[in-house]
């Protein structure tokens, strides 16, 4: 017989130290899974009254809200206007027309129209661009005998793959790079950052008034890449508004350079920190696919995301009202002991390793192919083309975001190989 469904234990409370705000604590934003193993052991699934959300942390619990909950989530202009937020108004304006935030049709539309920039074959027919680009970047640094990983490599490499994906100019990467940064930070820290407002709002407009400018230039001036192609989708007669495509622009120069940045980063310092199994992966580069695969699950890019349940229902004995906020906690997923054996030890060859770092089902996310092919590419020419790589003794400074788990910066120094 099933455990009844309960909100919670009459009389109880729920406890504060499980909160997810604590990722911002200094201690927990250098490592999150203790505090992780705490929610999965203790309350699996957990109402946090600081995100007025549940936090779900367990493997199958996870794919259940990746499977089942609704991704519209963003309150809309009037629902914004109706709870005295109507200043908010022009970024829901634009989140409410992102694939990310919505669900089918609505989604399935827009995700097969953006996708068909991002197929595995697209990818792999841009792999020697990457690795062009890639060696350009090591050639930049080497008679230096040091980088910072994050400034030097990990942020320029994806965006400018991104802005090329995109169609529009390389020139602009530092300026597509801030943007998704601060648009990054709002959507993992929205909760935390009230006074970012402004910020955001500026951030908002400037990339709305950008892609509207690359929209009028491709009317007369085409190229090839995301903005063209969405101008140009066509399903059944229906056609992208301009506001749609501006929109999903956007999220698409977002998501193609924030995960890639934070895969590197954090799959750097990874194997660094676990030197038998970077010598493993120096002597036999053909677990480079293999290894990116667990570095994505031992510190994944992006922590949690967010769905709405779309009725009342039960979840580990729970129950979960419709509309209320639900927090996938991806981090703690890829670390479920009853999914993954002995989850906090690196294994670069480790198998079935179905990690949630890209999510799942309808949402799982269409860039993967070429974040893989990035990744592979750089840590493979990394080991090929660089030795005795070690950190800086300098601390380390990890994004103040609970959402995405990155890296400000990484000084290592190294020899040329």
């Amino acid at each position: 017989m099933s455990m009844p469904a309960s909100l919670l234990p009459p009389g109880s409370t729920p406890d504060p130290t499980l909160s997810l705000y604590h990722r911002l604590d200094p201690d927990v934003l250098a490592n999150p899974y203790p505090l992780y193993d705490r929610l999965r052991t203790e309350d699996p699934v957990h109402w946090d009254p600081y995100l007025h959300a549940w936090l779900v942390t367990r493997y199958a619990d996870v794919v259940t809200v990746l499977q089942r909950m609704s991704s519209t989530r963003m309150p809309t202009p009037k629902q914004l206007t109706a709870l005295g937020l109507s200043e908010l108004n022009p970024i829901a304006q634009v989140i409410v027309r992102q694939m990310i935030f919505m669900d089918p049709p609505s989604h399935t539309r827009l995700r097969a129209l953006c996708a068909a920039a991002f197929t595995p074959s697209r990818a792999e027919a841009l792999r020697n661009h990457i690795q062009e680009i890639t060696d350009g970047l090591i050639d930049a640094v080497l008679p230096k005998g040091r980088m910072d990983v994050i400034a030097d490599f990990a942020n320029l490499l994806p965006a400018t793959v991104t802005a090329e994906l995109m169609g529009v100019p390389v020139a602009d990467r530092d300026q597509l790079k801030k943007w998704s940064w601060d648009f990054s930070e709002m959507l993992g820290n929205f909760q935390h950052n009230p006074g970012r407002t402004a910020l955001m709002l500026k951030t908002v407009d400037e990339m709305t008034a950008y892609y509207r400018d690359r929209i009028r230039e491709q009317r007369t001036h085409p190229r090839d890449g995301v903005v063209h192609a969405l101008m140009t989708a066509e399903i059944g007669g229906d056609r992208l508004s301009e506001d749609e495509i501006i929109a999903n622009s956007i999220i698409t120069m977002v998501g193609g350079q924030e995960t890639t940045t934070n895969l590197i980063g954090n799959g750097l310092l990874s194997l660094l920190r676990n030197p038998d199994e970077l010598a493993r992966l120096q002597a036999d580069r053909s677990l480079v696919p293999s290894a990116v695969e667990e570095l994505l699950r031992f510190e994944s890019p992006i922590q949690h995301t967010g769905r709405l349940a779309p009725d009342d229902m039960e979840l580990g004995g729970k129950l979960i009202r419709k509309r209320q906020a639900v927090m996938a906690v991806i981090g703690a997923a890829n670390h479920d002991p009853a999914r993954f054996p002995d989850p906090g030890r690196l294994d670069i060859a480790r198998k079935d390793n179905r990690h949630l770092a890209f999510g799942w089902a309808a949402h799982f996310c269409f860039g993967a192919p070429l974040a893989r092919a990035e990744g592979q590419i750089a840590f493979s020419t990394i080991l090929r083309r660089l030795r005795n790589l070690a950190l800086e003794p300098t601390p380390l400074v990890w994004r103040h975001n609970t959402g995405f788990r990155g890296l400000e910066s990484l000084p290592i120094t190294f020899e040329p190989a």
